[in-house]
């Protein structure tokens, strides 16, 4: 089985000012640890960024660039996208058949839109799928807490395994390489 890290969206405007998502700091630094890991073990490193048109995360903007204290690789590869699933109309796809995976481990932010998009979208797609449950993170929407929307997902994704393809929630330092 063939493994791949995504991190989804660890950009700037999503981690300091209005948008900046909950528990942020440490956050990024479970997403380094198993950044860390998956380079030590030779998996690839992926990078989503999401950009839009006249908004914070306009592309090569301030609120674009990947957060502070993000630790990345020359090596890492890089995916540019549009809307919160990070397979549609992007290069993710051809990234990861030319490298034979089938397994994606998933961390980043917002765990209500890209992180859920992108975890649910790969599962159809028939990869399996492990989300680090402690490695995602979203804001408050006017109904929830931020707490509450990560549990959720956590929970609702992890009952989402078929027969193709599992779906496996888990904090990232009981996650295998």
């Amino acid at each position: 089985m063939s493994t791949a890290l995504l991190i989804i969206d660890v950009q700037r405007a999503l981690c300091v000012g209005e948008y900046e998502c909950f528990d942020i700091k440490r956050i990024i630094d479970t997403i380094n640890g198993l950044s860390a890991k998956a380079r030590k073990a030779n998996i690839p490193v992926i990078l989503i960024q999401h950009e839009e048109e006249g908004d914070l995360l306009q592309f090569k903007s301030e609120g674009w660039q990947l957060a502070e204290g993000l630790v990345t690789s020359d090596e890492d590869l890089r995916v540019r996208k549009t809307t919160g699933d990070s397979f549609y109309q992007t290069n993710l796809g051809a990234l990861l058949q030319k490298r034979d995976v089938d397994r994606l481990i998933i961390c980043g932010l917002q765990t209500d839109y890209c992180v859920n998009a992108t975890v649910r979208q790969a599962h159809t797609q028939g990869y399996d799928v492990v989300l680090a449950a402690d490695a995602h993170s979203t804001v408050d929407n006017g109904n929830m807490a931020a707490e509450d929307i990560i549990a959720e997902h956590n929970k609702d994704l992890a009952h989402l395994t078929g027969s193709v393809a599992r779906i496996d929630v888990i904090p990232a330092g009981e996650i295998k390489f």
